[in-house]
């Protein structure tokens, strides 16, 4: 039942209580140019959920009937490539798994438009946050967030995917103190997108290659590490830089590395500069690169994994031997270190952020005949048993609803933490991680030869 004299605190947006089968509207939590997002709640399944609504609110309002009605006809080229883009974008992410990005739940086409639904990821933005807590924000704080964040863009760059839309407003920090990338995928230029106009960027945050389809050809990694530059700009300044349109004119930016605000390190100074650089070619050309200047060092997340199986977030998913052509801004990258970058949200947040980690559990050390063989250097280091007790490797599982996890025969009690992700802990030894009770079994074999943390996602 619906109220019709419902007066929504969102413009345009749909009514408590309104319904998409098992998912009912509870409120309109935020919205942009383009879009709605609303907290909703998932009758089939009894948990919170995120729906977000393609609605460009420049081209389409809302009708009695709770569809979206173009302003003109005129704009029917326009509005339906944004929504193509928008569907097209959702099913992008929904490919990724990765704990500091979101998770795509369904998505679906009703009232004219578009749904996209994901988990429930409660907590405040950068944006809100800066304003709420500023005092909370130092270095220290944002060198425990970049390698979460570095992970999560390396992932989306790793697969020829970029952000384009980052800025303080599309990072949420959750409860627990990881932070989600919100918003991926901001329309391209130059095929009718919505952006027409500079009608989706951030002011500040958008560097110049977004503004003009004359520069659309140099869009990759950098776009978004300029955006990231903007990002902790802004945090360490109190304010955003000038806009990229007008620094090409006259750049009034102030170099953080010449102004040196107090309590931050001349390193990471610099390489906000280096990420802010007007030119794609001056910035850092890859994650690792900017990673690199930050000094962030993911040497500290060991490369755990011999398999090559699909779904494996350490290891790249193709042959050794290929000779498949690679984008430009693709060879920039090692994939190894990508793998690690992405596991480093993980680690980070496990240790700094305990009170909201994942269940553990640590299944018996695997036979002896199943180990791993050490090195010579190892074995007249010490016994192979003591090696093997001290070896402990963190293993982070992608779990779906209703699955369940064995390991090596043994029925293992865990519970995804909201991000989809249980974790326990291995010693030393072959495993074989099983998941039964989903849609289809899955299961994958791991080998433990160091201390160390892994992320898969077993396959059918």
């Amino acid at each position: 039942m619906l109220d019709n004299d419902f007066i929504p605190k969102v413009p345009n947006a749909l009514p408590p209580g309104y319904r998409f089968d098992e998912f009912e509207i509870q409120e309109a939590i935020d919205a942009s140019m383009t879009s709605i997002l609303y907290r909703a709640w998932d009758h089939q399944l009894e948990r919170l959920v995120a729906i977000r609504e393609y609605m460009p609110k420049a081209y389409v309002m809302r009708n009695d009937m709770m569809e979206l009605v173009l302003h003109s006809e005129r704009d029917h080229l326009v509005y339906t490539t944004g929504l193509n883009s928008f569907m097209q974008e959702a099913r992008q992410l929904a490919h990724f798994n990765h704990p500091n990005l979101p998770q795509v739940l369904r998505i679906w086409s009703d009232n004219n438009t578009a749904y996209v639904v994901t988990l429930f990821y409660s907590g405040i933005t950068l944006d809100e946050l800066q304003k709420q807590q500023p005092s909370l924000i130092d270095e220290a704080w944002l060198r425990r967030m970049l390698p979460m964040l570095c992970g999560a863009l390396a992932t989306l760059h790793a697969a020829e995917h970029l952000h384009r839309n980052l800025s303080l407003k599309s990072i949420q920090i959750q409860d627990n103190g990881l932070p989600i990338l919100l918003n991926t995928g901001a329309p391209r230029r130059g095929q009718g997108s919505l952006d027409e106009g500079n009608t989706l960027l951030h002011p500040g945050f958008a560097p110049l290659e977004q503004y003009t389809g004359d520069l659309a050809s140099q869009l990759g990694p950098w776009t978004d590490i300029y955006a990231v530059g903007a990002v902790l700009y802004t945090l360490i300044t109190g304010s955003a830089p000038p806009a990229s349109v007008a620094r090409s004119i006259q750049d009034s930016c102030v170099r953080l590395a010449e102004s040196q605000p107090e309590g931050y390190s001349l390193n990471l100074l610099q390489a906000v500069d280096k990420a802010l650089s007007l030119k794609p070619e001056d910035r850092p050309q890859s994650i690792d690169a900017f990673a690199a200047l930050l000094n962030i060092q993911p040497d500290d997340v060991r490369e755990l994994v011999s398999s090559k199986k699909t779904g494996t977030a350490l290891v790249p998913v193709e042959d050794p031997d290929s000779t498949v052509a690679l984008p430009r801004w693709k060879r920039y990258q090692a994939a190894l270190q990508i793998g690690a970058a992405a596991v480093a949200g993980l680690i980070v947040g496990a240790l700094l952020f305990g009170r909201g980690s994942p269940a553990v559990s640590s299944p018996e050390p695997a036979p002896a005949s199943l180990a791993v063989n050490q090195s010579p250097a190892q074995v007249s280091a010490a016994p192979a048993a003591a090696a093997a007790e001290s070896t402990l490797a963190r293993v982070y599982i992608r779990m779906n609803d209703g699955e369940q996890l064995s390991v090596n025969g043994k029925v293992q009690k865990l519970t995804p933490a909201a991000n989809g992700f249980a974790s326990l802990q291995l010693p030393a030894g072959k495993y074989l991680l099983a998941l039964s009770g989903g849609e289809i079994p899955r299961k994958q074999t791991i080998v433990v030869a160091n201390s160390g943390t892994w992320l898969v996602n077993p396959q059918g």
